[in-house]
């Protein structure tokens, strides 16, 4: 058996025994519904507040309510996921009475289709929507963002940092230009949360989206941090659970799940994630080293320390992706959730990569529980197999990518 790299975290991380213990007997014994009134319903409700709390201090969310250090439940929501968590903030907001009648949203061109789908939604509905341009390393504009806030503006949405290229955006600076308008700030932190210090009241965050996945939680349970105060048009209705606003019975191992995943990963970060960085210099200085024509993409100083984001000219991603797989390397190209499409990522179109060059990329994403030895298999791997792929591609030519060959291979597309 080859090795086994999984060098795709960013797309979903292993279930951590912390959170798998946790989870285990809201799974077995404790099956009660939160909502009944009986004993084993009380005790998951509890379960469910507490984690709750759990999130908020990790979050640094809504002063304590007593001496007792306990967090207002209510800040913290759970969703089926990060996708409903995004949703919820945006169309729950826009359609809301926070909202005021306020027709603006301002987002980037570089958001997850969650939020860029959302937001075209709202554009079908007759909401006006502003899409901020990104410089070559992915930050948004932020003179942009100055120009296009008005009176009109309810809501900015800008992500933490970015899903694929790791690009980390100055979240602080964005909420205050939001409120300078009176606007709220929404930022989808997925990809942030557990990788990177967050701290809402002190960003000047107003809501944020969560997904324990990302952080080694359990798949299919989210949060959305609510700002007291903000009051949202429900994304779901029913029997009134999380207040309302994403009714159905709670997933109550996942969110336990979800908090101790959370509280394992926040604690201890700087440590855990300065090897994860350790390890990804060494990673991205290996395959720039060995492999010529290959560019780096998003800011290579502030960025989510496990996200290695390239592009190799001459080749095509997907190639490259099955080639690995075959090698026992798990990575991705563009985004997990759109390598069914044949188009480059939106996200390397938008930081001015050209076409027929977006096409080569490679995301490899790095956790904590990856070695040297990994990182040493990964570069000698991909190496040998971009090295495969450009002896076989028709625009590579003498050692070196023959772009006219490669413009009108993609015209012809």
């Amino acid at each position: 058996m080859k090795r086994f790299v999984y060098a795709d975290n960013a797309a979903t991380t292993p279930l951590s025994e912390t959170a798998f213990n946790a989870m285990k007997p809201w799974l077995t014994e404790y099956y009660g519904n939160p909502s009944s009134l009986y004993r084993i319903g009380r005790e998951a409700k509890m379960a469910l507040n507490e984690a709750r709390t759990t999130v908020g201090k990790c979050l640094n969310a809504a002063a304590p309510v007593n001496e007792a250090n306990d967090y207002a439940p209510g800040e913290i929501i759970f969703t089926g996921g990060g996708s409903q968590a995004d949703n919820l903030a945006i169309r729950g907001f826009m359609h809301g009475p926070t909202a005021k009648g306020r027709k603006h949203l301002i987002t980037s061109k570089i958001e997850h289709h969650a939020v860029l789908y959302t937001c075209e939604a709202l554009e079908r509905e007759g909401f006006r929507v502003t899409y901020l341009d990104v410089d070559k390393e992915g930050h948004v504009d932020l003179e942009q963002l100055k120009r296009e806030l008005s009176e009109d503006t309810a809501l900015v949405s800008v992500m933490a940092a970015n899903n694929e290229i790791g690009t980390i955006q100055p979240l602080k600076e964005i909420a205050a230009l939001a409120h300078s308008v009176g606007a709220k700030f929404h930022t989808d932190a997925v990809q942030a949360v557990g990788h990177m210090h967050i701290d809402v009241q002190e960003m000047g965050i107003d809501m944020l989206s969560l997904s324990a996945h990302k952080f080694r939680g359990p798949r299919g349970v989210g949060a959305l941090y609510l700002k007291k105060g903000i009051a949202l048009e429900p994304l779901v209705y029913g029997g009134g659970q999380e207040r309302g606003l994403c009714s159905g019975t709670e997933n109550t191992a996942g969110c336990i799940g979800l908090a101790a995943a959370m509280k394992e990963a926040v604690e201890g970060l700087d440590e855990k994630m300065g090897y994860v960085k350790r390890l990804t210099d060494k990673l991205v200085k290996g395959v720039m080293d060995n492999i010529p024509y290959t560019h780096f993409t998003g800011d290579p100083e502030n960025r989510l320390p496990g996200t290695a984001s390239f592009v190799f000219e001459a080749i095509e991603g997907e190639g490259l992706i099955l080639m690995l797989d075959n090698m026992g390397i798990c990575g991705s190209t563009g985004s997990a959730c759109s390598t069914g499409s044949l188009d480059p990522s939106h996200v390397l179109m938008a930081i001015g990569l050209p076409h027929e060059i977006a096409h080569g990329s490679l995301r490899l994403t790095l956790g904590e529980q990856n070695t040297e030895e990994d990182v040493d298999y990964i570069i000698e791997t991909v190496t040998q197999v971009v090295s495969t792929l450009r002896s076989m591609s028709p625009v590579w030519e003498n050692g070196k990518p023959n772009l006219t060959a490669a413009s009108e291979l993609h015209e012809h597309h």
